[in-house]
């Protein structure tokens, strides 16, 4: 089935829904969009002062685990945006899911609804806003999302890119680019005979696992057999760059050419040596410049870290969560705390009125 707004290719999607994450329930609607079911902490997207407000209040510890909720989700934690499926009516849609899951957990989230997305035609927002404006109307509260970055290839180097950046981020990114000189780079397409052996799968799933385990959010741990699907797949247009020090595997970004863009999907890191050798850095360059040479229109970096990759030059483009209560109490409470949950929105207005 055909979805509005997808980014990624259909078999990243596939393997998500085959191998969903630890302690999820994926399956897709009557309609046909996707979803799953999966354990919530209700602070997952709090802003800090809030998280900090109620886990310093007293016997958090012990009562802590009431704020982790079975909740049904809409959507897909591997794809950009909400694949909204294309042959059902946005208002039916917005109708059905409610119809279909308002009952079934205590929370329904529709999550990631592109927002005016520079990163689609003009069809696909047009329906995303009208589903949107359905939503609203079946009673769901909307929240801001996260911040997606992404980047315009309209530049003829890398030395043209970092000439638009201020003097002191070009210093500060040219000194980190001379990690390059100690590094060796590989691109290897997904579907390579390497990945057929059990041990360098391990290795690579091993380096995500350090990704994931110091990242502030825990929320969708994936499993070695969705990355054994992904890395596995030769028709899916992925590409792994492998960052070597002295022989060794320190680092990997998966990245996927589709639609013109260079998809930035996942990484795996060895520490300390990633941070010693500035692979975020080197990588986020290095990236732009595989998108130049394949001449594709736009680099795609994800949701992650928008302080950074906005010091590396990238824009922002926000999505919203439609969230259905089931208790009405609560639907009024989230109305009233909504902008708690709104942590990346409040940064790019803090930004944007440090530069007014």
């Amino acid at each position: 089935m055909p979805f509005i707004a997808q980014l990624e290719p259909d078999s990243l999607l596939a393997h998500f829904m085959a191998h969903p994450p630890a302690g999820f329930v994926a399956d897709f609607s009557a309609q046909g969009m996707p979803g799953f079911v999966a354990p919530f902490d209700l602070l997952t997207t709090a802003d800090d002062a809030l998280r900090r407000r109620i886990t310093s209040l007293p016997g958090y510890r012990w009562w802590g685990g009431l704020l982790r909720w079975r909740t049904r989700f809409a959507g897909s934690t591997v794809c950009e945006y909400a694949p909204l499926p294309a042959a059902v009516a946005p208002a039916a849609l917005a109708q059905g899911l409610k119809q279909a899951y308002a009952g079934d957990c205590r929370l329904l989230i529709v999550k990631d609804i592109a927002q005016d997305s520079p990163l689609l035609g003009e069809a696909d927002n047009a329906y995303a806003r009208e589903f949107t404006r359905a939503c609203e109307a079946q009673g769901f509260v909307l929240l801001e999302g996260q911040a997606l970055a992404w980047v315009p290839i309209d530049f003829d180097s890398n030395d043209d890119y970092l000439a638009r950046l201020s003097s002191g981020r070009r210093k500060n990114i040219r000194r980190k680019l001379r990690s390059l000189a100690d590094l060796q780079i590989e691109a290897v397409p997904t579907g390579d005979a390497r990945f057929a052996d059990e041990a360098t799968l391990a290795a690579f799933h091993a380096l995500f696992d350090n990704v994931y385990a110091q990242s502030e959010t825990h929320f969708d741990r994936l499993g070695a057999a969705f990355f054994r699907a992904l890395l596995q797949d030769a028709a899916s247009g992925g590409v792994v760059f492998v960052y070597h020090h002295a022989g060794q595997m320190i680092g990997w970004n998966l990245c996927y050419e589709h639609g013109g863009k260079l998809i930035d999907k996942y990484v795996g890191f060895a520490y300390p040596q990633a941070r010693e050798h500035n692979l975020y850095f080197v990588s986020w360059m290095h990236n732009l410049d595989y998108a130049l040479q394949r001449d594709l229109t736009h680099y795609v970096a994800g949701w992650t870290d928008p302080e950074v990759k906005s010091f590396l030059g990238a824009s922002m483009t926000f999505t919203r969560h439609a969230v259905y209560a089931r208790n009405p109490l609560l639907r009024v409470l989230l109305r009233r705390l909504g902008s708690h949950f709104e942590s990346d929105r409040q940064w790019q207005a803090a930004k944007e009125s440090a530069h007014e």
